[in-house]
């Protein structure tokens, strides 16, 4: 039974770090990325720019 006990805590402890971790992958990685943000128009010229022209 202590084997059981001890699954059930380290399943439990899992669920609980998981969504914290990943919580702090995306603020860390919305951080780094924050001087790549681009306006609209910024935005609508690179989409342009990718696409050939007829």
């Amino acid at each position: 039974m202590a084997g059981v006990g001890v699954l059930f805590v380290l399943f439990l402890l899992l669920a609980l770090a998981a969504p914290l971790v990943l919580y702090v992958l995306v603020r860390d990685e919305r951080e780094r990325d924050a001087a790549n943000v681009a306006d609209r128009e910024a935005a609508e010229r690179a989409a342009r720019r990718d696409t050939p022209e007829d």
